[in-house]
């Protein structure tokens, strides 16, 4: 349970690392109209409120995750996160509708709703890398706090520079996917019923809410499949990107 902890942890940071970049540049755009006086308290009260609602919309996914078939979309989700991850955004840099603000509490809210809507991925992604740990779920946001104020940009011009990052991050939300699949409560029963040998009875925990838990070959398997899947829909599909855009 230990080791889980900290790979859990180290799974945390690294997503945080690579999903934080984009809310630093919500925040500048919503606050650039802003007096330089106020400059200052709108990134601050604007990370803060993001923060504060990511808490309770992933507190929620955390408990939801419990349920039947929403592992299953959530690992599908952040199948379609990672690989849209390598493709890369078309059209722009997505963030055109960010309007700019002169009001101090028009600009928090701004940010507030752009980074909940765009937060989605970095939400599930640390709901499923905290294993139903609370706190390493609220540290995982938490974290994103200094993250989005200090540290983002300059992670981001990382990113671009040296792409293998994006691959490793993707690989890293496939790897997550896949055992999400497999721990989903619908998925492990019928694991079960059909008597694979892939999982083991355990008791009933958070983490575990049918009773029910993979072996480890099941669930390392599903991971690194998961982490292979992605890579290689991700280089297919921004393959005939490239060749459609050297087309024209």
């Amino acid at each position: 349970m230990e080791s889980q902890f900290w790979i859990g942890l180290l799974q945390i940071i690294w997503i945080d690392l690579l999903l934080s970049g984009d809310n630093a540049v919500v925040i500048a755009l919503a606050c650039r109209g802003l007096p330089e006086k106020q400059r200052k308290w709108g990134i601050l009260l604007g990370a803060g409120a993001a923060v504060g609602l990511r808490i309770i919309f992933a507190l929620a996914i955390t408990y939801l995750l419990a349920v039947p078939f929403l592992k299953l979309v959530g690992g599908l989700l952040l199948f379609w996160i990672a690989t849209k991850l390598i493709v890369g955004e078309e059209g722009g840099d997505g963030h055109g509708n960010i309007e700019e603000s002169d009001n101090l509490w028009k600009a928090v809210r701004t940010v507030a709703i752009a980074d909940a809507v765009m937060s989605l991925d970095n939400v599930i992604a640390i709901a499923a890398a905290s294993h139903g740990n609370v706190w390493l779920f609220i540290f995982g946001l938490a974290l994103t706090i200094p993250l989005i104020i200090f540290g983002s940009t300059l992670i981001l011009g990382i990113i671009e520079r040296f792409p293998v990052f994006v691959w490793a991050g993707a690989a890293l939300l496939g790897w997550i996917a896949g055992e999400m699949l497999l721990s989903d409560p619908v998925v492990l029963r019928q694991l079960a019923a059909w008597g694979t040998g892939l999982v083991t009875p355990v008791e009933v925990t958070q983490t575990y809410p049918v009773g029910l838990k993979p072996v480890a070959l099941a669930h390392y398997g599903s991971a690194v499949i998961g982490a292979i899947i992605v890579l290689a829909i991700g280089y297919i599909l921004r393959k005939r990107r490239d060749e459609a855009a050297s087309a024209h």
